[in-house]
């Protein structure tokens, strides 16, 4: 499948025809501020374009100014919004696709903090991660919402949007009246399927009526909510084919979960498979005579044609994979597929970010979000880089990229550092195509690798450098409590395959990361009995952040892995760990074979110094300059590439 007739083949969405089938969907940027879209945004969406999707949906525009979930929220209910959407219509249609804007309203799924006012939903049901009880919408209420929709939409014309996409999915006010988890109403509006859409079908008809001809109307729609009492996928299908058979869209979008409650399903990790939500897209496009767009973590185009061949879907929706590659279409399109930069899944620099209301980013494409960056042009340098792994990559192939003279020198024998360690641990194999890409990248930007070469000084100055790039990496500490056990090891001793616990193994993180869990697995995996013991309140903190956690969880529990929050490793004697329980002060003890450990790591710079004595310019980048995740180093090395 290496021509992509479907994914390339044009398609009509009512009055307006797409170039092709590739969807860059609607998602959080961040990229906000006081509530106007940015130029940061029209870049963004531009490049995705020139990269050949063939539609952009902007992300979503609030329709009321009391609905406020996250901070950076776009507010289209302020006529100040026009100029900063117009720059972004005029940026996509320059580059040759259609845009759509998203309106949205999350009803129950916000924030009172934000406006000092109630949040608004069908019924006052608590969502169960703001925990907010809603005030419930009354007829009036209800009315001047649907105006709400209907205002936002005139406004997106006048910005110049070839359409809208009402959002009825993961988080928004819509998806709640269609939900009986939280549409309690005994009214007109809540009982029966068709009196739970009836809010949507009074938007939609506000809203095609304020669209006016020549523009598009979609939904996009909750598939498979996952959660007691939820949508189910019968039910999103009988919404689907009241809303076509209305002809009150032109569209239908596809999800599943929802953005709390269930929000790995809507953003899977890495552990999640292609097109695991193709079974949505595939009952709805039954069902309905629109054109149906399918989602589900699409890595690649033979995927995307896969499902398009197989009739899932007419439209195949890829986030993940143009943030990570935004020329994901056009390569695939050319014959270069091989060359798309692959999405990890993640969820570090994307979800992760936005969660922690910080602009959107992304690990494989450290410029996802600073696309307006324009580096100034330099002169040709001969460049050595000392590390293979991502950071001492990344410097490597944007310099070479930039012109100059590259020369990378690994002391292993092959590249990928870290990484390529981390990928060996069990659900975290999703992370080697990040150095697979780079090796690749850097081979056709014509860097010099070479392998299995120790650099020294010497070796250094031999190559008569006009700049140097420590990309070294970090390493391991021994925790001082360890005194001179010699059953205490670090992670990255047991994934090398240099310690090989057996028995009771006790595993310590005080990273909050993937790695100790990942570790614990492995050895759960090997028959151990493991114990995980961290001093935060809960065992690998940061897989929440990446959605990690529900899986890890469901496998960690089917491994017998225990999990000891709140723990601090006092000091070992033999085979007994001491613990302190700090939020009581309470002493425990664990009798263990082996203890590895997750800790933070010191810098590899040892040669930073000898260098700079011998007048040599020298850069540090990702752990070397500071240890750090994965993103750091991507950054750190394309920052330093450009700045050469």
């Amino acid at each position: 499948m290496d021509r992509y007739d479907r994914l390339f083949a044009p398609l009509r969405l009512g009055p307006v025809l797409l170039p092709n089938r590739v969807v860059f969907a609607a998602h959080l940027t961040n990229y906000a501020e006081d509530g106007l879209p940015t130029a940061r945004h029209a870049a963004y969406y531009a490049a995705r374009a020139a990269g050949g999707a063939g539609l952009v949906v902007v992300e979503e525009s609030s329709i009321d100014p009391g609905d406020r979930p996250y901070e950076k929220l776009i507010r289209g209910f302020d006529p100040a919004v026009v100029p900063g959407y117009r720059a972004i219509t005029d940026a996509v249609h320059a580059a040759g696709a259609v845009v759509l804007a998203q309106v949205n309203h999350n009803g129950g799924q916000s924030d009172g903090t934000h406006t000092r006012t109630p949040v608004d939903a069908p019924s006052p049901v608590p969502d169960p991660l703001f925990r907010e009880v809603p005030r419930e919408l009354d007829a009036a209420g209800i009315a001047r919402l649907v105006a709400g929709y209907a205002d936002v939409a005139a406004r997106c014309v006048a910005g110049g949007f070839d359409g809208v996409e009402v959002q009825g999915s993961q988080s928004s006010l819509v998806r709640q009246f269609l939900s009986r988890a939280t549409n309690r109403r005994t009214d007109g509006y809540g009982g029966r399927p068709e009196h739970r859409a009836r809010f949507l079908v009074e938007v939609l008809t506000a809203v095609r009526e304020a669209l006016g001809p020549g523009r598009a109307l979609g939904v996009r729609l909750a598939g498979d909510e996952g959660v007691d009492g939820g949508t189910t996928l019968d039910e999103a299908v009988a919404t689907a084919r009241l809303l076509a058979r209305g002809g009150l869209v032109d569209y239908v979008s596809t999800t599943v979960g929802v953005a709390t409650a269930t929000l790995e399903r809507v953003i899977p990790p890495m552990t999640t498979p292609p097109g695991y939500a193709r079974y949505v897209s595939a009952a709805i496009r039954a069902a309905v005579d629109v054109p149906v767009i399918g989602v589900g973590r699409f890595l690649s185009p033979a995927q995307a044609e896969r499902s398009l061949a197989d009739g899932d879907c007419d439209l195949v929706g890829v986030v993940r994979g143009q943030i990570a590659d935004p020329r994901f279409a056009v390569k695939a399109r050319t014959g270069r597929a091989a060359d798309i930069r692959t999405c990890l899944g993640c969820n570090q620099e994307c979800v992760g970010r936005v969660g922690l209301n910080r602009p959107l980013g992304c690990v494989t494409n450290p410029r996802a979000g600073r696309e307006t960056l324009l580096p100034a042009p330099s002169r040709r340098r001969r460049v050595l880089v000392v590390g293979g792994g991502p950071a001492g990559m990344r410097t490597a192939a944007t310099a070479a990229q930039r012109g100059h003279e590259v020369t990378l020198l690994e002391a292993s024998a092959q590249t990928g550092g870290s990484i390529r360690l981390a990928a060996a641990a069990p659900g975290r194999d999703g992370l080697r195509p990040l150095v697979d890409d780079l090796a690749a990248e850097c081979a056709r930007a014509g860097v010099t690798v070479r392998t299995g070469v120790h650099a020294t000084a010497a070796t250094v100055r031999a190559h008569r450098p006009d700049v140097v790039v420590l990309a070294t990496g970090a390493r391991p500490v021994r925790p001082a409590w360890a005194g001179t056990a010699d059953r205490v090891v670090d992670v990255r001793d047991v994934l090398a395959g240099r310690a090989d616990p057996r028995g009771a193994v006790l595993v310590v993180d005080d990273l909050g990361s993937a790695a100790a869990p990942s570790v614990a697995e492995l050895l759960a995996g090997r028959g151990c009995a493991v114990e995980l013991v961290t001093a935060a309140m809960v065992v690998g903190q940061d897989l929440g952040l990446t959605l990690d956690r529900p899986a890890w969880r469901r496998r960690a529990a089917a491994l017998g892995i225990r999990e000891s929050p709140d723990r601090l490793v006092q000091g070992i004697s033999g085979r007994v760990v001491r613990l302190l329980h700090h939020p009581t002060g309470a002493e425990e003890t664990r009798e263990a074979d082996w203890v590895v450990v997750a800790l933070p790591a010191a810098p590899d710079d040892a040669l930073s110094g000898e260098l700079r004595d011998a007048g040599l310019a020298v850069h540090r980048v990702g752990d070397c300059l500071a240890p750090r995740r994965a993103s750091a180093a991507t950054l750190d090395g394309d920052r330093l590439g450009l700045a050469l």
